[in-house]
């Protein structure tokens, strides 16, 4: 692991080279969030009690097929890039696979039970290894690794914007070309998104490339997110009035998480997407009942202090 402390413009930055970040809210004992990562945000944004179950309650999660092959297929693609350019052929990165799960079999023992036993978890062991192996493979054909030489793999961020918003993540790959010029790629193992729904898939990397503009002062010429589910390569080259607009979504975002952890309301926002989540049980839109609220509670805010704070209505 690669870490190094800088200092850009009079911020503290920590730039670390790692496949394991720092989990956010990894205390045992409940504590307030102070920090936002584009996963914690995601979370937010589709439903202020899931985030609150994941960072403040911390409820265990069954680990789910899609999204270890997801981790599987990741640690592959970073650790290609070890070999010679000569060598980061399709033959050699669907050999580096069971290597690889070995590797997050060790780290992580519970995902053994992810297939059950028998011949019938062998084979669906071999289903799944199978799909990560056309995940890898369909790579190749997006992208040329023996061209590419990363400045970045995995590397985690974490900074704090003047506002005292403290921003957080992990970036896939950062490239830098000989004239100076940034790209930030980050590798998806699902499908691309339909158009009217790209501009929820970049939100994650107009995160990453504020962090990088705000710490290094370097606008990011290209975003670029590559669907190994589907074959498509989704670019976007951020302009600076963007990357503005991301800055006080955020700001109004995290805003609203510190309100809703200071009164402890945290309500639930039913979608679709309910049926894939772990929480069904404690939920009240499942007849559940969330589970004590661990921190205190302050009283909600009188109408004259709200008016007060929004202006003249």
């Amino acid at each position: 692991m690669v870490c190094r402390s800088l200092s850009v413009a009079g911020r503290r930055v920590f730039v670390m080279s790692t496949s394991q970040p720092p989990a956010e809210g990894s205390s045992a004992v409940a504590a307030e969030p102070t920090s936002l990562s584009p996963s914690r945000a995601g979370d937010f944004m589709q439903c202020p009690l899931l985030y609150r179950f994941r960072v403040i309650d911390r409820l265990p999660e069954k680990p789910s097929e899609a999204a270890t092959r997801g981790t599987l297929v990741h640690a592959v693609l970073e650790r290609l890039f070890d070999d010679p350019a000569a060598e980061r052929t399709v033959p050699r990165a669907k050999a580096m696979i069971p290597g690889q799960w070995d590797r997050l079999l060790e780290a992580r023992p519970e995902l053994g039970g992810l297939f059950g036993e028998g011949d019938d978890g062998g084979e669906r062991l071999a289903r799944w290894m199978g799909e990560a192996e056309r995940l890898v493979e369909r790579w190749f054909s997006l992208e040329d690794p023996t061209r590419l030489e990363p400045a970045e793999r995995e590397m985690f961020v974490e900074t704090e914007l003047p506002s005292g918003l403290r921003l957080r993540g992990v970036i896939d790959r950062v490239d830098i070309a000989p004239t100076g010029e940034v790209r930030i790629v980050d590798y998806k193992t699902g499908k691309a998104p339909r158009p009217e729904y790209s501009e929820g898939a970049l939100f994650q990397m107009k995160f990453y490339a504020l962090v990088i503009w705000r710490l290094k002062k370097v606008l990011p010429r290209r975003l670029q997110l590559v669907y190994l589910g589907s074959g498509d390569v989704l670019t976007y080259d951020p302009q600076p009035a963007d990357l503005e607009r991301t800055e006080r979504k955020l700001l109004a975002l995290w805003e609203a998480i510190r309100e809703a952890t200071r009164t402890g309301d945290w309500r639930p926002r039913p979608t679709k997407l309910c049926g894939w989540c772990d929480h069904q049980a404690v939920c009240p839109e499942f007849g559940g009942t969330p589970p004590v609220y661990p921190l205190v509670v302050s009283p909600a805010a009188s109408s004259e202090d709200e008016q007060g704070r929004m202006g003249p209505v």
